[in-house]
């Protein structure tokens, strides 16, 4: 299959997949209005979500270091999809927790082998892997929308129509495993022998994107009850702040690959989670409709980096391509909803205003963490080197990995 086809192939499922990952936050004012959960609660669910997975998905980026599965790319959707489905069937909060959970290992289980397969397809370009995690973000922004429609007629109990998108996004995959796995092995077969891991810079790199993911999903889980009280415009306000910061990423996405094709990666991210930190300040402390505005710019300084740090990953750990993904993309990003109990527990002691304010911290950690980081391939100095006077890079020149 083509690189041209594939790519928005894979784009396309990773958006069917990412729905279930938005829309554990995107139910949370429904069971809060529905079951009179306490924010403590709810942050168990989004726990539930993330903490299998955190664990899951280096296990499955190993498993696809050994050999491919493109299998793995629809049957994830699919358990991804039953999960969130099931979510509102039941109103006990053990069944919520546990179907939640099972959502969470079809999402782990299908990021590690996406990003891989995404990598492979794009040949190393920059732009190719950004509009494969444009997908993802798609799948995000649309997770409200989705779950506002599915349940505005009946509630919770019309969450099985929240199964809908996975049975697409499996179809979608079908006609392309033969040439995914086909295209995978002959890039075994001419890869020439790794470069170095570089497991210091990974480390780091790592916990960069751990900060990131604090902040990611302490906003998810908690903006629309946010917005909500800070504009007075009730639940729809929520839906729309949601939404907005879920399609703010999709931007991002797009104009990180765009970036990095100009300066290297370590320097876009650097630069982006330091205007990200003056955001999530307007968005905590700023009132009014102007904190709609501050999201989108959190969102998409949030999201600059997110495909560049895939890659980056990948780039320090050649050798272990899929466990790099399974890092970047599932146990730090999952590690932020550890996170959320500790958010919602402050909240419901003082106040969600000041349990979201210690999330400016977090990108500014980022940021100094980015400043030790070499750009892979580069000279030591290029790490450091400003944006004015970085040197220009074509966005489909492939990267130091095979």
């Amino acid at each position: 299959m083509r690189k041209n086809t594939s790519i928005p192939l894979l784009s396309f499922g990773h958006a069917c997949v990412d729905v279930y990952q938005g829309a554990v936050a995107s139910l949370v004012p429904y069971f809060v209005a529905e079951r009179a959960y306490s924010y403590a609660a709810v942050s168990g669910i989004v726990l539930a979500a993330s903490l299998l997975s955190s664990v899951a998905q280096p296990v499955f980026g190993l498993l696809t270091d050994r050999r491919a599965m493109p299998w793995l790319l629809p049957l994830s959707t699919l358990v991804a999809g039953v999960g969130i489905a099931l979510s509102g069937v039941s109103d006990a909060y053990a069944v919520t927790l546990a179907v939640v959970a099972v959502s969470g290992i079809g999402v782990a289980a299908y990021h590690p082998e996406s990003a891989r397969v995404a990598r492979l397809a794009s040949r190393g370009s920059h732009s190719a892997m950004a509009w494969f995690s444009l997908g993802g973000n798609i799948g995000f922004a649309l997770a409200p929308l989705l779950v506002a429609a599915a349940i505005a007629a009946g509630g919770l109990r019309f969450t099985p129509l929240l199964a809908l998108p996975a049975a697409v996004g499996a179809a979608v995959c079908l006609p392309v495993l033969r040439a995914l796995g086909r295209g995978e092995n002959a890039s075994r077969t001419a890869a020439a022998a790794p470069s170095p891991d570089d497991v210091p810079s990974f480390v780091r790199l790592s916990l960069a994107v751990v900060c990131r993911s604090i902040v990611f999903t302490g906003l998810s889980t908690f903006v629309s009850l946010y917005a909500t009280q800070r504009t007075g415009g009730g639940r729809a306000a929520g839906t729309a702040a949601l939404f907005v910061l879920y399609v703010g990423g999709a931007v991002g996405s797009v104009l990180g690959g765009a970036l990095a094709g100009r300066w290297d990666r370590v320097t876009v991210s650097r630069w982006s989670y330091l205007l990200t930190a003056v955001s999530v300040a307007g968005v905590v402390w700023v009132p009014g409709p102007a904190l709609y505005g501050f999201l989108a710019l959190t969102s998409a300084g949030l999201y600059v980096p997110f495909s560049l740090q895939v890659t980056l990953g990948q780039d320090y750990l050649p050798s272990r391509m899929g466990t790099a993904s399974g890092i970047t993309l599932g146990l730090t990003v999952s590690i932020g909803g550890l996170a959320s109990p500790l958010v919602g527990t402050l909240a419901d002691h003082t106040s969600l205003r000041t349990a979201l304010t210690p999330l400016i911290v977090m990108p500014l950690l980022s940021w100094l963490l980015f400043r030790t980081l070499p750009e892979p391939g580069a000279s030591p100095a290029a790490p450091s080197a400003p944006l004015r006077t970085s040197g220009p890079r074509s966005a489909d020149a492939p990267s130091s990995a095979p």
